[in-house]
C-alpha cells in the first residue's frame, strides 16, 4: 500500500500503463457528482464528465458509463425534498428521473458527436445464462456501432431481495461482463484516506495491491472517506460500496481507479489521481459467481455436518442432501443460500436445486436412495459445484469458458 497527499501529480514512473493503455473501459458516476445540493440536475458536471470521457473516447477506446442519479434526478419534479425510504416510491422517482438523466447525456455527448445508447440492467440479468448472454451481446453491439452505452441498474422494477444494492457493485460487474481492461469509480470523493481527514490528519493512499494492504482501514458502510466529503440524501454508496467493488474488480483481473469526479480526465488517462487497485492476476472467474460472492442477498441457509463442510471447502465437491443438517429461511429452487458449518459459520453460498419446503425430507439421504424411493429426478446434488462460492478460502478454479447458469427454467 502506498500513501500519498491529495495533490499528488504525475511523475513519469508513477503513471499507470494499464489504465492509460486499456482499449476498452467502464466509467462509473455517483449521484452526488451530478445533481445540486437541491437535487437538480446539474448540466455543467454532466458536461465536464462528457467531455473528459470523449477526450479519452478520441484515442480509440471504447467506454461504457455506468450512471447513478435516476431516482436523484425523478425528485425535484415529484416535489420530494429527499431520497424516498419506500420502495414504491423509488421506482417511482426513478421512472421519471431516468428519462430525465440520459435527455442531458444525449446532449452532453452529441455536443462531441458521441452517440449514446441506454442499457437498464437487473441482478437477475447477471445471473441467467440467457439475460447474461443478452445483455453482453447488447454492450458488445453498441460499442461495435460506435455507441457510449449508458447503463443504470433498472430501479423502476428492481426488489430488495434482488438487485445490485449501489452503482459501483453493477460498474464492477459490467466491467467483467464487458470484458473491460480498466474500471473508473468516480464520486465527489477524491480517493481511499488511511483515516478520516474530518478528525484529523490523514494520507490519500495511492495504490492497493492486496486485500492485505487494506488492514487497519476501518470504511463503514455509506461512510464518505475524503476531505470535504458530506453524507448525501441522493446517493447510497459509500467508500466502503467503492473498495468492495475496487476488490470486486481486482480479483477478476481488471485496474480499478477510485477518484473524484473533477478528476476524471487524470484518472482516465493513466495519471496517479484518486486510489488505484491492481489487478490479481489469474483467470478471471464467471460473473456469475462474482455476483453470487459479492452482491447476492442470500435468502436461507443450510446447516452443513463436519463432512459436508470438508467436501464443499477442501475437495471443491458439490453439497449433496446426505450431509445436511438443517434448513433455515423461505426459498425457491435457484436461490442463493448460505451454506454453514455445525458452529453457524456461513463457509460457502449456493444456488440451491431445492424449495426450502422440500429439503428436510432429503437431508440425511443419498441421491441413489431418494431416487430409488421418489423418482430419478431426486438424484441431483442440493447444491452443485459449478454453482457455489466459498466465503472463506480459494474458490473453486473455473473451467475454460464457465458460465452455467443456475439450474432453474426462467419464468
Amino acid at each position: 500500500m502506498t500513501a500519498g497527499t491529495a495533490g499528488t501529480t504525475g511523475a513519469a514512473s508513477a503513471v499507470r500503463p494499464d489504465i492509460a493503455t486499456a482499449a476498452r473501459v467502464v466509467v462509473k458516476v455517483g449521484s452526488s457528482s451530478l445533481t445540486t445540493a437541491d437535487g437538480e440536475i446539474a448540466d455543467d458536471r454532466i458536461c465536464a464528465l462528457a467531455a473528459a470521457l470523449a477526450a479519452r473516447r478520441a484515442l480509440n477506446t471504447q467506454l461504457v458509463l455506468v450512471s447513478s442519479g435516476a431516482i436523484a434526478s425523478g425528485l425535484v419534479p415529484l416535489g420530494l425534498s429527499r431520497r424516498p425510504s419506500d420502495l414504491a416510491t423509488q421506482q417511482a422517482a426513478a421512472s421519471v428521473g431516468q428519462g430525465l438523466l440520459m435527455a442531458r447525456y444525449t446532449a452532453a455527448f452529441d455536443r462531441h458527436g458521441i452517440r449514446t445508447g441506454q442499457v437498464l440492467l437487473s441482478a437477475d440479468d447477471l445471473m441467467r445464462r440467457t439475460h447474461y448472454r443478452n445483455a453482453q451481446r447488447t454492450l458488445d453491439r453498441l460499442l461495435e456501432l460506435g455507441v457510449l452505452p449508458v447503463v443504470n441498474e433498472n430501479d423502476t422494477v428492481a426488489t430488495d431481495e434482488i438487485r445490485f444494492g449501489d452503482n459501483d457493485r453493477l460498474a464492477a460487474l459490467v466491467a467483467h461482463v464487458t470484458r473491460a481492461r480498466a474500471l473508473i469509480l468516480l464520486s465527489d470523493v477524491d480517493g481511499l484516506y488511511d483515516g478520516d481527514p474530518r478528525l484529523g490528519e490523514a494520507q490519500r493512499i495511492t495504490e492497493v495491491r492486496d486485500r492485505a494492504d487494506l488492514d487497519g482501514i476501518r470504511l463503514g458502510r455509506g461512510t464518505k472517506a475524503g476531505p470535504g466529503a458530506q453524507a448525501s440524501q441522493k446517493g447510497i454508496g459509500g467508500m466502503a460500496t467503492k473498495v468492495e467493488a475496487a476488490m470486486i474488480a481486482s480479483a477478476a483481473g481488471i485496474p480499478t481507479v477510485v477518484a473524484d469526479a473533477a478528476s476524471a480526465a487524470e484518472a482516465l488517462s493513466g495519471h496517479p489521481a484518486g486510489t488505484y487497485f491492481a489487478a490479481a492476476r489469474g483467470r478471471r472467474p464467471a460473473t456469475r459467481l462474482l455476483w453470487l460472492k459479492h452482491a447476492a442477498v442470500a435468502r436461507g441457509s443450510l446447516r452443513l455436518d463436519r463432512g459436508a463442510v470438508e467436501a464443499v471447502v477442501s475437495r471443491h465437491a458439490s453439497l449433496l442432501p446426505a450431509g445436511i443438517t438443517g434448513v433455515e429461511g423461505t426459498f425457491d429452487a435457484g436461490d442463493p443460500v448460505d451454506l454453514r458449518d455445525e458452529d453457524g459459520a456461513v463457509v460457502a453460498r449456493g444456488l440451491v436445486n431445492y424449495d426450502a419446503s422440500e429439503i428436510p425430507g432429503l437431508m440425511g439421504r443419498s441421491t441413489r436412495w431418494l431416487a430409488s424411493k421418489l423418482g430419478p429426478e431426486y438424484e441431483r446434488e442440493v447444491v452443485h459445484r459449478d454453482d457455489l462460492v466459498l466465503t472463506r478460502g480459494d474458490d473453486p478454479p473455473e473451467p475454460p469458458g464457465a458460465l452455467r447458469a443456475p439450474r432453474r427454467s426462467s419464468p
